[in-house]
Parts: structure tokens; C-alpha cells; sequence
């Protein structure tokens, strides 16, 4: 699975199960807004320092062949491809194609040295691509010029296709590197935020400075996907039970899609490749339904509301609270605008419907939106076979980032020019009853039945197997019956006088009369 947001802002993702494509027309817009005076310094940069387009795209760099090339940083696939001149690579004769719902990374596996985050590997695997029109028409400007996939190497199509020696950038990094913790962190920041005091970074077995109290967070145990394909694993873990708080302040009541989810909890994949987090439709419209001038389109499948409505919304994870930021429910990043042409902003959790999951390996993907609220540390464990120091199962830690009341302050600054109005009676959310829906379009219909049918596929071949073996158990029996009922038919009179031993009398009329037998005709 593949996320990726090229500008003009358009969402991208592979399509294993996925039936529609997500497409965003908004042109992502920058701005510039003071810090405020009294914030901390930002933390010390580690690991690879990561650039942040306008909120909707992070890139960092990597080594390839010698040539420093800018990537997306994407922990929701595991695949690297490139579309630029890598010097010295060397072709496998492979080929594959990397499919999303909107463009295509098509080209021959090649490997070359990689560099990176000072970790050297000679010989890794990746796709060169040389047709970029699928994706941007702008591709060579929009400040990257390929993707390194951060997943697990069980979602690799390059190592499908040609074998062990093609494993995933960091299964190579971690498998040379055997008595290292295997694990990455990523820091995400917020553009256009006065009071954010971090810098986006990535890191490989370290943490970032000053945020090194993550190591004490609740480890979330990393979710398996069902036995039926271990293909789309991904960082998935369960939400707390009644973990997601509307903006209202109560619960939102949403049950998982999940096989055997614990009651009242939810699977979420952590996804920084994807910049609008995707949440169960039902679960979308609690969060945007109840706002005054609140609006669904269709088009782009996104709520659109007035961008002076501060949200709040909380998940919690292991026992804690993660506020969302206001700037981050809904986002004036999108340059989007309503039927009159007047601006609006954006419902940033998105009902999830591209990236519907068929198999039921998840409920929700946790993108950007929420990334950016969280230092997250994923710990590969005994994904990676070999190390001799980290064994245990993966793990996900999060440490929260967003004050509420530090948030609701910039939210003021940002969007209000600094005169708090939240408090409003047109900001005021509509009672529950006056909710509005977003409608369920006929592929989205057609969706949830495949997924019915491929998560209870197991359950219904059982079915017709017990069905088939009735049917045929019934027709064996018969024809058993009928033999049984045939050969007792066919058994002649037995005399009870008759000794066991002693053979059977001829019939009457051909016992012998007079020393000859009888004809049955009277003759002699």
C-alpha cells in the first residue's frame, strides 16, 4: 500500500484492493506568520533533516549511486523508486509496476550504493522509473524526485519479484547492522503554525534530541494483519476502547471492520505518506455534521467547513491522550473554495473510501494530519531476522506533541487575527439530531459487499464445503439404501428344515418322478 501527495496536491496510492482513486484539485498554498517570541528553540536536528511542502508532502534525502536525490518519506509502503540518473546502477533484467490509484512507477529493478542517514548500503534494489505522466505534470518541480517506502518488507513488490537479495532499504540497513535497536522515528512539523517548536526529522536507531522520553511511552503492539495474506501489513495498532473524542466532548461510537476487534476499539495505520487521514465515514461526519455551514463534496469526498470553526478532537492510544491540533481538524492549506467561490477549509479526516480496506486489516489510516501531533517511533522487532538485540514483537511509541490550550491559542492567532470568536453562537456545533451525512456513493456500496465477501470468504467456502459434503454424504447413502434394499430382492426362499451344509433341493418341478425328472410341460 502507497501513499503520496505530489503537488498540485494530488493523493496517490497503490491499488492492491482499492477501488477508486482519491483526487484532491486544490493547489496546496504557502504562508508566512511570525513566531511568537517566547517559544523554545526547536529541537536539535539528528538523523535526516525532513522538508515540508505546505503540510501536505515531507521529503528527505538519500544517496543513490552517489547523487543525492530528494524522496518522500512514506512508512505506508516499502518499495524505492526514483525517476533521476543513478550512476553505476546496475539492471537486474526485473521489471515491475508499482500501481497507484493515480499514476504508475513503472521500470526495471536496478541496484546501486545507498547512503542513507549515514547507513551504507552497496547493493540496494530499487525501481528506476522513466515515465513520470502518470503522476504530476509538474514532476520535476514539485521538490522530489522518487519515494523510499518505510513499511515492512512483507508489502515489497521488488523483493516479490526478484527474491531475498532485494529486500527493503531499512530490512537491508537493519539486517548489516545486527546489534542495533531496529527502529525508526519520525517528526513531522506544522507550516503556518506560530507556536509549533519542532523541525521535521527522521532518524534510524536513535531518537531525536530532547524527545528521548519517548523510550518510556506504552509500546502498542504492532496489529497482524488476518492469516489469509501477509502482503498489506502495516504499522497498525489498536486505538483504546471508546479511544476517539468528538469534537462535542463525548465518544464516537464506531465499530471496527476488523475480524475480532476488542470491543469498541479500532485499527489505525500510522502513514506519513498520506496526507489526509482516512476515518470511517460514520465517524467523518461526527466530527464535521454538526458544524454550521458545514458542507459535504461529493467531488473531492471531503467535508468542507468555515475555516473560523475551531474543532477539537482527541485519540487515545495506550492510556493517553492525543489531541489533534485545530489547525490539523481542518485546513485552509487546500486553497479550496465553495459554490459561491468563496474560500473554505478542508475537513482534514476524510471519510475513508479510496482506501477502503477489503480485507478488514484496518479501520482508519492516521496520515499527516494526526502524524504532526505525535513523535512516533516504530520498532521493527523480529520483523528483521538476524539481529541479535532486538527480538521482541514490533511495536509503535508515541509521545504526545499538541497542547489544547497552547493550540486553541495559535488557532486565535492563525485564523482569527488574534479576536477569539470561537465562543459564538454561529460556532456553536448543531444538536446530535440535526446531524448531516455524508452520502455513500454506489462504488463505495460496491466496496463494502466485495470487502464482506473477501473477509468472510473463509466462512462461506467452509459453508459450501459442508454443503457439498452433505450432498454428497446423501447420495452415497442412498445408493448404499438401494443396493442393500436390491440385494435382500434378489435373495431366494430358504428352507428353515435345511441343514447349513446340506445342498439345496432342485426345484419341485424338476424332482425326479419314477427315476426321471419332470417336465414342467407334463413331458417325460
Amino acid at each position: 500500500m502507497r501513499w503520496l501527495a505530489p503537488l498540485p496536491f494530488v493523493l496517490l496510492l497503490e491499488v492492491h484492493h482499492f477501488a477508486s482513486a482519491l483526487r484532491v484539485t486544490a493547489e496546496a498554498r504557502s504562508r508566512s506568520v511570525p513566531r511568537h517570541p517566547h517559544l523554545a528553540p526547536r529541537a536539535n536536528v539528528s538523523g535526516i533533516p525532513i522538508k515540508n511542502t505546505q503540510n501536505v508532502q515531507y521529503v528527505g534525502n538519500i544517496t543513490l549511486g552517489g547523487n543525492s536525490l530528494a524522496v518522500i518519506l512514506d512508512t505506508g509502503s516499502s518499495d524505492l523508486w526514483v525517476a533521476a540518473d543513478v550512476p553505476g546502477a546496475k539492471d537486474t533484467g526485473k521489471s515491475v509496476s508499482l500501481s497507484y490509484a493515480i499514476g504508475v512507477a513503472k521500470g526495471n529493478v536496478n541496484t546501486a550504493p545507498m547512503v542513507f542517514d549515514n547507513y551504507t548500503v552497496a547493493d540496494q534494489a530499487f525501481v528506476l522509473v522513466k515515465d513520470t505522466s502518470t503522476f504530476s505534470s509538474s514532476f520535476a518541480t514539485d521538490g522530489y524526485q522518487g519515494l523510499i517506502g518505510l513499511g515492512p518488507n512483507t508489502g515489497s513488490v521488488v523483493h516479490k519479484t526478484v527474491g531475498s537479495s532485494a529486500d527493503s532499504p531499512l530490512f537491508r540497513i537493519f539486517e548489516q547492522n545486527t546489534t542495533s535497536q531496529n527502529f525508526i522515528s519520525v517528526l513531522l512539523d506544522r507550516q503556518s503554525d506560530p507556536g509549533d517548536p519542532v523541525t521535521a526529522q527522521f532518524t534510524i536507531s536513535e531518537v531525536v534530541s530532547g524527545f528521548e522520553n519517548i523510550t518510556s511511552q506504552p509500546k502498542l503492539t504492532i496489529k497482524d494483519v488476518p492469516t489469509l495474506t501477509s502482503a498489506d501489513q502495516h504499522w497498525a495498532v489498536f486505538t483504546d476502547k471508546d479511544g476517539v473524542i468528538g469534537p462535542d466532548g463525548q465518544v464516537i461510537d464506531v465499530s471496527s471492520i476488523v475480524p475480532h476487534a476488542p470491543d469498541g476499539k479500532l485499527v489505525a495505520v500510522f502513514d506519513s505518506g498520506f496526507s489526509l487521514p482516512q476515518v470511517p465515514r460514520a465517524m467523518s461526519d461526527a466530527i464535521y455534521g454538526r458544524v454550521q455551514g458545514a458542507a459535504y463534496d461529493a467531488t473531492n469526498e471531503w467535508w468542507t467547513l468555515p475555516c473560523d470553526q475551531e474543532l477539537n478532537l482527541t485519540i487515545k492510544f495506550g492510556g493517553i491522550d492525543f489531541p489533534v491540533h485545530p489547525l490539523d481538524v481542518n485546513s485552509d492549506d487546500l486553497g479550496a473554495k465553495d459554490s459561491s467561490g468563496n474560500p473554505v477549509c478542508v475537513g482534514l479526516f476524510q471519510p475513508i473510501t479510496s482506501a477502503f480496506s477489503l480485507l478488514g486489516e484496518f479501520d482508519m489510516i492516521l496520515g499527516m494530519g494526526f502524524m504532526r501531533n505525535s513523535y512516533t517511533l516504530i520498532d521493527f522487532g523480529n520483523f528483521v531476522s538476524g539481529s541479535s538485540s532486538d527480538r521482541n514483537d514490533p511495536f509503535v511509541q508515541l509521545l504526545p506533541l499538541t497542547d489544547r490550550n497552547a493550540a486553541h491559542a495559535d488557532f486565535v492567532t492563525v485564523r482569527l487575527n488574534g479576536v477569539d470568536t470561537t465562543g459564538s453562537s454561529t460556532k456553536t456545533l448543531l444538536p446530535a439530531s440535526q446531524e448531516s451525512h455524508s452520502p455513500e456513493s454506489a462504488a463505495e456500496k460496491k466496496q463494502h459487499r466485495e470487502g464482506a465477501v473477501l473477509r468472510y470468504w473463509p466462512y462461506i467456502l467452509i459453508g459450501c464445503l459442508a454443503f457439498v459434503i452433505l450432498v454428497v454424504g446423501t447420495c452415497v447413502w442412498a445408493c448404499c439404501c438401494r443396493r442393500k434394499k436390491t440385494a435382500r430382492a434378489n435373495v431366494g426362499f430358504k428352507n428353515p428344515y435345511q441343514s447349513i451344509n446340506e445342498p439345496a433341493p432342485p426345484p419341485l418341478h424338476m424332482q425326479a418322478m419314477g427315476g426321471q425328472y419332470a417336465d414342467p410341460y407334463g413331458r417325460r
